[in-house]
């Protein structure tokens, strides 16, 4: 089951001429580094990124028109290993 919200977070990641790559980001406290990327777009919220974390976690991430970076759904905490 996902938790949906918006949270702020910090975010360690590339700007590369395919696109953004996210190497980690700031999920309670702890930082995760990026096991993997899944599919990505873009609307009027700004560029969404889903990505994978340590014990199969899934994070959709978000950084805004602004240049702020939130995470709009996230794995429930209890299955990161």
């Amino acid at each position: 089951m996902m938790e949906y919200g918006f949270w702020e977070t910090e975010v360690e990641a590339r700007f590369e001429a395919g696109g953004i790559r996210i190497l980690s980001f700031t999920w309670q406290g702890t930082r995760l580094p990026v096991v993997s990327s899944g599919r990505s777009w873009t609307n009027e919220a700004g560029s969404h990124h889903l990505v994978m974390a340590p014990g199969d976690a899934v994070f959709e991430l978000c950084l805004s028109p602004a240049g702020d970076w939130h995470i709009l759904r996230a794995s429930p905490i209890g299955r990161l290993v």
